[in-house]
C-alpha cells in the first residue's frame, strides 16, 4: 500500500471501522542515515487511530534493529518487518520478500529486534520467493520461536507479484501451526471475501489492502455497490479534505487523483468521466465534476 496508507486514508479507514492501521513502510536506512524530519512526518499517527502499526523494511539485520530503537520512540503499538513487497527495487537490494530466502536470517532480526525494543514486533510475509521454494511454514517458525507477537500473511509468492489467485489454505495451515495471531490477506475485495477468508483459513483477522481503496465501506461491513451515489459522493468530499489538511495544495490535489475513479467502479457511465478524475488540477475542478457526476450518473 505505499503511496495510498498515509494518514489522510488511514484516518478515513478508521472512521468507517477499520480495526488496526499499517503506515506505509519506510526505509530502515533512511531512518538510520536520513533526515529526521522526513521519515518521522511519514510515520506521524494520530492518538485515536491506535492501534497503529508502523512497517520498516531493509535486508541489513544491524539497521533494521536500530531504525526499530528509533521508531520505537514514536510509541507505536507494533513494529513490522516488512517481509512481503515484491516490487524488484526493495527486494532486488535483498529486503522485503527477498528476506524469505534467508529463514535464518529472519530468525536472527527477529532475535534482536524483540530484545532490543519493548513494543510488540510483528511481520509481514509472503508465501515464498516462487513456487519451488514456498517455505513460509518454516519462516513462520523463524518469527514466531524468536518472538513475534503477530505475522501476517499474504497468501502468494513473490514470483507471482498480485498475479493469479491467493492461495487461502496456506494461510489456513500458517494458522494451524501458528501460536501467535496470523492475519489474512490476499484477494479480499468484497465484506464476503473476508467473511469467505475468515471461514477458510480460521484466521484471527483480515487484512484488507487494494480492496479498501475507494471502498472504506468494507470497514462496515457493507458492499460498495450497495453504497447510493450520495454517500460515494460525500465520502469523496471527506477524504479530500483529509488530503487537503494534511498536505495543503497543490499536492493534494495531485496526490487524490489515484482515489477517485475507485470510489465508482460499480457506476454505469463512470468511464466517461475517468479521465477527468485522473487529471483533476484544483479542488473546484473536483467540486464540479463531483457535481456533474452526481446528476449524471444517478440518471443512469
Amino acid at each position: 500500500m505505499s503511496g495510498y496508507s498515509d494518514l489522510p486514508f488511514r484516518s478515513l479507514c478508521r472512521r468507517f471501522g477499520s480495526a488496526l492501521s499499517y503506515t506505509e513502510f519506510v526505509s530502515a536506512k533512511e531512518i538510520v542515515n536520513g533526515a529526521h524530519s522526513h521519515w518521522k512526518k511519514a510515520l506521524t499517527f494520530l492518538p485515536w487511530e491506535r492501534p497503529v502499526v508502523i512497517q520498516l523494511f531493509d535486508g541489513d539485520e544491524g539497521r533494521l534493529v536500530e531504525a526499530g530503537q528509533r521508531v520505537a520512540e514514536l510509541r507505536p503499538d507494533v513494529i513490522d518487518v516488512n517481509m512481503g513487497c515484491s516490487v524488484p527495487k526493495i527486494a532486488g537490494k535483498g529486503a522485503g520478500a527477498a528476506l524469505l530466502k534467508e529463514p535464518d536470517k529472519i530468525a536472527r532480526i527477529f532475535e534482536r529486534l524483540t530484545r532490543a525494543v519493548s513494543v510488540p514486533v510483528s511481520g509481514k510475509i509472503r508465501l515464498g520467493w516462487d513456487q519451488k521454494s514456498r517455505n513460509y511454514l518454516e519462516i513462520l517458525n523463524a518469527v514466531q520461536e524468536n518472538g513475534a507477537a503477530m505475522v501476517a500473511v499474504h497468501a502468494r509468492t513473490r514470483e507471482q507479484g498480485y498475479s493469479g489467485h491467493a492461495d487461502w489454505d496456506a494461510i489456513a495451515q500458517i494458522v494451524a501451526a501458528a501460536k501467535i495471531p496470523v492475519l489474512g490477506n490476499g484477494d479480499v475485495q468484497s465484506v464476503r471475501d473476508a467473511e469467505r477468508m475468515k471461514e477458510v483459513t480460521g484466521c484471527s483477522a483480515v487484512m484488507v489492502g487494494r480492496g479498501a481503496i475507494g471502498n472504506p465501506w468494507i470497514f462496515q461491513h457493507r458492499e460498495r455497490s450497495a453504497v447510493p451515489l450520495e454517500e460515494k459522493i460525500h465520502a469523496v468530499r471527506y477524504h479530500f479534505q483529509l488530503m487537503e489538511d494534511y498536505y495543503g495544495q497543490p499536492q493534494a490535489t495531485i496526490l487524490m487523483r489515484k482515489h477517485l475513479a475507485k470510489y465508482f467502479n460499480e457506476h454505469p457511465g463512470i468511464r466517461e468521466y475517468r479521465p477527468q478524475l485522473v487529471t483533476i488540477e484544483s479542488k473546484e475542478d473536483l467540486i464540479d465534476l463531483l457535481g456533474t457526476i452526481g446528476t449524471e450518473l444517478v440518471t443512469l
